[in-house]
């Protein structure tokens, strides 16, 4: 119960901050306020919104059930993490995270939005080459390595599987 509760705390701050805060400084930056009507563009963003928002989530529910951790690199999974949305791709939750980005820049017609959202996924893309990945092979070994021969990082995999970067 007490890492759900971890879990809980952390998610919503990053939430708060990344995808709320953030997102907001840059919309009023660009002096971009609520679109006037809701058009065809302003429902598929919403969907788009929605739906990395809910991939985000299960991300962080498998972290604190599967992992008995969270997804804050100072309190991270006991156990490797490789069911629910990782089955697919590595860094589900970074995705999810600029598929809603992405969808409030739909949403809002905004270049600025599609600029941080882009900006976003260049952070996480140089996080989790230079932080996540080193960490999760000094902590799982061969499991992590095994598990990214099977598993594409940012896209799901089609092809013959590779290793993880040394």
């Amino acid at each position: 119960m007490f890492v759900l509760i971890r879990t809980l705390v952390y998610a919503s701050l990053f939430v708060a901050f990344f995808l709320v805060f953030l997102p907001a400084r840059v919309l009023a930056w660009a002096g971009v306020g609520a679109p006037t009507i809701i058009g065809p563009w302003q429902v598929v963003g919403a969907a788009f919104t929605v739906a990395g928002a809910l991939l985000a989530l299960a991300c962080v529910l498998t972290f604190t059930f599967v992992g008995r951790g969270t997804p804050a690199p100072f309190d991270p999974p006991r156990r490797l993490v490789v069911r629910g949305p990782y089955r697919v791709i590595r860094n589900p939750m970074y995705v999810g995270a600029a598929i809603a980005l992405l969808g409030a820049a739909l949403f809002y017609g905004s270049w600025a939005m599609t600029s941080f959202a882009l900006g976003f996924l260049v952070v996480c893309a140089l996080f989790v080459r230079f932080y996540e990945e080193p960490t999760l092979r000094t902590m799982f070994g061969h499991e992590y390595a095994a598990y990214c021969a099977h598993v594409g990082g940012w896209w799901p995999r089609r092809r013959a599987p590779s290793a993880c970067r040394s």
